[in-house]
């Protein structure tokens, strides 16, 4: 299980000119009702999830994370604590996850209790003035799920509609939007992108961590959600992509007008010379989810880097650009980039639903919110549909494989007394949020 975001960060190709490139101040003012949110992801922040996927790869011999998440930020316990600071920052949405390994700890068992907590979350929001975001799934499967083959098996897309359906019964009336899948688009891909020899060496880690959750639950295959090692990649993505349309259905069938979507992890890939790969890539990696996106409501777009595709490859980083904590470039304009790309192929509204920065430097974070939202707006003046824009994250939380060195956070936490503290940037984007403008 490996933390997409940062890898993919790290791996970013990157072009010539500054990291946040001076921009034409497009009209400040973004549409009525935009979204400003930051999000979260249940794994990441609730800790305990013991009945998780992930949860029993943390656990793994061999194991490729340098850390369990254990507590994480008590989320679970905290979470009234999260949903003021989003409402003192002045957002006005909340993206989190429901955690289907707590909601149905067995097949077909399914938990009230657990399904009044997440009610209890959405309707805090609501409470709030908040309009709450609802991830159905966010990478993290239950243990039985992925004990079974995870998305390798056939019975895969049925098993998580039934998920859908019962938790939409549960909890969909006060929902705002919803997506049913996170970044299921770089399922078996992620080694394409990263360079050459550390993809190989991660997905051989990776297959033996696998291989150990296997032996200790006793079954021929334990495929996590998250995997970055899968044996037969065509099966999963067309399961996948089966789950999200049955998914979809299934939340649909319970409230047919809330809108429903999926979240895409979309580089800002550019073309360099003639006959560069850039359009083969977008091909592998986007192209026929952006397409099945077009049956949704709309599409999350999250993005954190760019990427400069030769015909030979990806080219290296400029000289003197400014860089996050794994030593990538920080460069403003991708956003608007995979965001224009997004809605040329899938024609429908975009939610930005993932961007931010990895860096424990917060000036960095604060000069990429606004520069990152000037381009964004530039994109909507030019006609591109957005919706809402969501921060990762809320505060700094467990970035899978990494542990809890990544810091992405609008908050610090103390992973002691778990408070939350704000950095600056919190209130530079609070500040846009609250003027709806730039």
């Amino acid at each position: 299980m490996l933390d997409r975001r940062t890898l993919l960060a790290a791996a970013a190709a990157t072009a010539a000119g500054p990291a946040l490139a001076k921009v034409t101040r497009p009209n400040p003012q973004f549409p009525a009702n935009f979204l400003w949110g930051a999000a979260t992801a249940a794994h990441q922040v609730e800790g305990n999830n013991v009945n998780s996927d992930v949860w029993a790869m943390e656990h793994a011999k061999p194991s490729v994370y340098v850390e369990p998440s254990g507590d994480a930020a008590n989320s679970f316990a905290l979470w009234r604590t999260d949903l003021d600071l989003v409402s003192n920052m002045g957002l006005n949405s909340y993206r989190f996850s429901l955690e289907w390994a707590r909601i149905e700890p067995e097949p077909g068992q399914f938990s009230i209790a657990m399904l009044d907590h997440y009610k209890a979350m959405i309707e805090g929001c609501r409470e709030r003035g908040l309009t709450p975001l609802v991830t159905f799934n966010h990478f993290t499967t239950p243990i039985w799920f992925a004990a079974q083959g995870g998305w390798s098996n056939p019975q895969s897309p049925a098993l998580f509609a039934r998920f859908c359906e019962r938790a939409a019964r549960h909890l969909a009336g006060p929902i705002g939007y919803a997506t049913t899948l996170n970044e299921p688009n770089l399922s078996g891909l992620l080694n394409i992108v990263l360079p050459h020899g550390i993809g190989d060496k991660l997905m051989d880690a990776d297959r033996a961590m696998g291989a150990a959750a296997a032996r200790a639950h006793g079954v021929p295959k334990f495929i996590p959600g998250n995997a970055l090692w899968i044996e037969d990649v065509p099966a999963v993505t067309a399961n996948l992509q089966a789950a999200h349309k049955a998914g979809r259905d299934a939340i649909k069938s319970i409230r047919p007008d809330l809108p429903v979507g999926v979240s895409l992890a979309i580089i800002d890939d550019q073309a360099v010379g003639r006959n560069s790969l850039r359009d083969a890539m977008r091909a592998k990696l986007y192209d026929g989810w952006l397409r099945a996106a077009r049956n949704d409501d709309f599409v999350g777009v999250q993005n954190y880097e760019r990427a400069q595709w030769t015909d030979q490859g990806k080219l290296g980083m400029p000289k003197g650009a400014e860089t996050n904590d794994v030593g990538s470039e920080v460069y403003a304009p991708s956003l608007a980039g995979a965001v224009r790309y997004a809605h040329q192929i899938a024609q429908v509204p975009v939610i930005v639903t993932e961007h931010g920065i990895n860096s424990a430097d917060d000036a960095k974070r604060v000069r990429l919110i606004p520069a990152a939202l000037a381009e964004l707006k530039i994109a909507m003046d030019d006609g591109v549909s957005v919706k809402g824009y969501m921060h990762w994250s809320l505060i700094d939380n467990f970035e899978w494989v990494f542990g809890y060195k990544p810091q992405f956070g609008l908050h610090s936490l103390d992973r002691t007394t778990f408070k939350r503290t704000p950095k600056p940037s919190a209130a530079i984007f609070g500040d846009i949020a609250r003027r709806n403008s730039l």
